[in-house]
């Protein structure tokens, strides 16, 4: 009787172990989400000390009375649920969220950051730094399915332009064909979701315009294409490389030829030192078109 008793109490302690672990895994990402995002050396520290802070707390629900690690699992799962079926902060947006910041940020790290001009903080972030390593984490051109997406609709329109235009003709189909068919869908109230090029692809080519953003930059980087995304007080968008003034001027020969049934009247691009980018905002009907906010607060470059 006393085996069976040491057995079950062993199977219990076990069961309760098992239970607290499962409890940290969604606690961490959701602590996360309301503490200040920090990063020291490049790395996001937020992460850790919400994975402490959750550790920290069923440490203490364990010591304080073992089983109350069940009501609190409990209590964490209607925390999830609820924000479930409210749409705000789903069971597959924390395991995303949790697989890009510990995959992202510690596992395959880039050793050197690749932002053209952005200030780095000495320890927080502004919510500015925020979208842009949010936005970051989701960028992906190797993913078979952009790079399919993308391939194949880069030969979709201007085919007989190849020759004379060479790759320009590849990005503007792919322009054409993205922003001909994206519909704009905002994220939840007070979320900010930023879904992969894979995702957007899926949904239908709907998103916002963080999502229109990775999608492009994505899939115009699988075809050999240099990218990089502005962020401004309230939008996002993506901008072309041109080259020199005689590649940008040859680019705007090729819109000029290609689009039509616009109406023309100059392009929209920034210049940095004898170098020529171009705008790919969604709300433009042509590459180059009317930026809808110009003052930049990030430009990342892929």
């Amino acid at each position: 009787m006393e085996t069976w008793q040491t057995k079950y109490k062993l199977l219990f302690d076990v069961l309760l172990h098992i239970l607290a672990v499962l409890t940290i895994i969604p606690l961490a990402p959701i602590i996360n989400r309301v503490i200040p995002p920090m990063l020291i050396g490049g790395y996001n520290v937020d992460l850790i000390l919400a994975i402490l802070i959750a550790g920290l707390f069923v440490r203490f629900v364990m010591w304080l009375f073992k089983p109350l690690i069940i009501p609190s699992f409990i209590m964490v799962m209607l925390i999830m649920l609820f924000n479930t079926m409210t749409n705000t902060y789903t069971v597959s947006s924390v395991m995303m969220d949790y697989r890009n910041l510990v995959e992202k940020n510690w596992s395959n790290r880039e050793k050197k950051e690749k932002d053209l001009f952005l200030i780095k903080p000495s320890l927080f972030d502004s919510e500015v730094e925020k979208a842009v390593k949010g936005m970051k984490a989701k960028i992906n051109f190797k993913d078979s399915l952009v790079r399919n997406y993308a391939v194949t609709h880069s030969v979709k329109h201007f085919a007989d332009a190849y020759r004379e235009y060479g790759a320009t003709a590849r990005y503007l189909s792919l322009f054409k064909e993205i922003n001909g068919h994206f519909s704009y869908v905002p994220d939840p109230m007070r979320d900010e979701y930023y879904a992969t090029p894979s995702e957007t692809i899926q949904n239908g080519m709907s998103g916002d315009c963080d999502d229109h953003t990775i999608l492009m930059i994505s899939a115009m980087k699988a075809i050999g294409a240099k990218t990089r995304m502005v962020l401004t007080t309230d939008h996002v968008y993506p901008e072309l490389y041109c080259g020199n003034k005689e590649q940008f001027l040859k680019i705007q020969d090729a819109i000029m030829q290609l689009f039509p049934q616009e109406n023309f009247n100059g392009l929209y691009y920034r210049e940095e030192s004898g170098q020529f980018w171009l705008n790919l905002d969604y709300s433009a009907h042509r590459p180059g078109g009317p930026y809808a906010n110009n003052k930049a607060y990030a430009v990342v470059e892929f």
